[in-house]
């Protein structure tokens, strides 16, 4: 006598609801946001986890379920702001095709994540020389989009957008323009204009990296 094949279970994908995030990151937040207002108008030097915590709305004990101390704090922001900006710049470093409107969304992009957090680059570029810890991590945050920076104009020169000249030294001198701009309108409150702030890079970028292209002036203008 012949058994029956036990029927197979069919397994039901029931898509998660969107939970709201729990306290822990509710409280991890909160104190990120608390150091960055902080930022807007005073140095790292003066920052205290008393005040820290008292703009977060929670005791100095809760701070240290978190971050080992100031330092970590920031180091924290530092690689926060690394992310979106990586993650804003993705069509000019991962794009296929005509680079020039790549780079222009990449930079668009740029120009308002720095606008929102520009802050947490003087407060790291201020802290950095006098603070063994942060200026580790300083030169490593310049290093890594010096690093990406160098790779995608060597391979823009190999495709033939970009002409050939000394990849690495042009990156850092574009990078380092790139956060000097940056601090100077966005550092502190009140802030400068972003268009003008895109303008200049977008002149610099496209004019060292794309000389034979149409003016920058006519493409601002049909944006």
């Amino acid at each position: 006598m012949s058994r029956k094949k036990p029927r197979k279970q069919m397994l039901l994908t029931v898509p998660k609801p969107d939970l709201p995030p729990r306290k822990s990151e509710r409280t991890r937040e909160a104190i990120l946001d608390s150091a960055l207002e902080f930022l807007w108008t005073r140095p790292f030097r003066d920052l205290t986890v008393a005040e820290l915590m008292s703009g977060a709305g929670s005791s100095r004990p809760v701070f240290y379920q978190y971050f080992r101390d100031l330092h970590e704090l920031m180091e924290t922001l530092l690689l926060g702001l690394k992310a979106e900006i990586f993650e804003a710049t993705t069509p000019w470093f991962q794009g296929e095709g005509d680079p020039f409107p790549l780079l222009v969304e990449s930079l668009q992009a740029l120009v308002q994540v720095c606008y929102r957090r520009g802050p947490i680059l003087r407060a790291v570029a201020d802290a950095a020389p006098n603070d063994e810890q942060l200026e580790t991590s300083w030169l490593q945050y310049l290093k890594d989009f010096d690093d990406a920076v160098t790779a995608r104009i060597e391979e823009q020169q190999k495709a033939g957008w970009v002409p050939e000249f000394d990849a690495r030294t042009t990156a850092v001198a574009l990078n380092r323009m790139d956060v000097a701009l940056v601090i100077h309108a966005f550092g502190r409150r009140p802030r400068g204009q972003s268009r003008p702030v895109l303008d200049a890079m977008l002149r610099i970028w496209s004019s060292t990296l794309y000389p034979t292209r149409n003016s920058v002036e006519s493409r601002l203008d049909r944006r």
